[in-house]
């Protein structure tokens, strides 16, 4: 995890935050008030709850587009137990808090770089994410295992996803 993870104050405005983030190569910012954490601040909240809603970047502060409901994990919990946390809730950075206290910051690129096998239950996040997304076209799109060729109309034949050309040729 990381010590000392980047904060702001929750006055600071969407633009500060924006050059913050670009100037400490971060993705997030944690939400500080006297001391405390009282939220989190990602990039998809700056451009989902910001720039979305045409709020002026330079006078916006950014406790208009912070996540007060913070999801925590203590330290004492293992890093599988925090990666399917962040699965289950579609989120990225976790507060570490002991006792009350907050004692770090958790990343999923955190996680993988001490445990990059983990990796397989990010991939299954986004795919059964992107899954729900994509049109079905008669059948669903890929790699043809036959030819190697991608297409939009990919069919199960005989436990092999094959184009409609290659399935002639079966």
């Amino acid at each position: 995890m990381t010590m000392h993870p980047v904060t702001i104050q929750k006055n600071t405005t969407l633009k500060e935050s924006a050059s913050l983030m670009a100037d400490k190569h971060v993705g997030s910012l944690l939400v500080e008030d006297k001391g405390k954490i009282i939220g989190i601040v990602t990039e998809q909240d700056m451009v989902r709850k910001g720039i979305a809603r045409l709020l002026d970047p330079s006078i916006t502060p950014i406790e208009k587009v912070m996540e007060t409901e913070l999801m925590t994990i203590s330290p004492d919990k293992d890093i599988f137990e925090a990666l399917t946390m962040m699965r289950d809730y579609n989120i990225r950075h976790v507060p570490v808090i002991d006792k009350g206290k907050f004692v770090g910051f958790l990343t999923i690129k955190d996680i993988l770089k001490i445990q990059p096998q983990l990796f397989e239950l990010i991939v299954e996040k986004f795919e059964l994410r992107e899954e729900s997304r994509k049109p079905i076209f008669g059948g669903e799109e890929g790699v043809c295992e036959v030819c190697g060729n991608y297409s939009s109309e990919i069919e199960d034949v005989d436990g092999q996803s094959v184009c409609p050309q290659c399935k002639d040729t079966l």
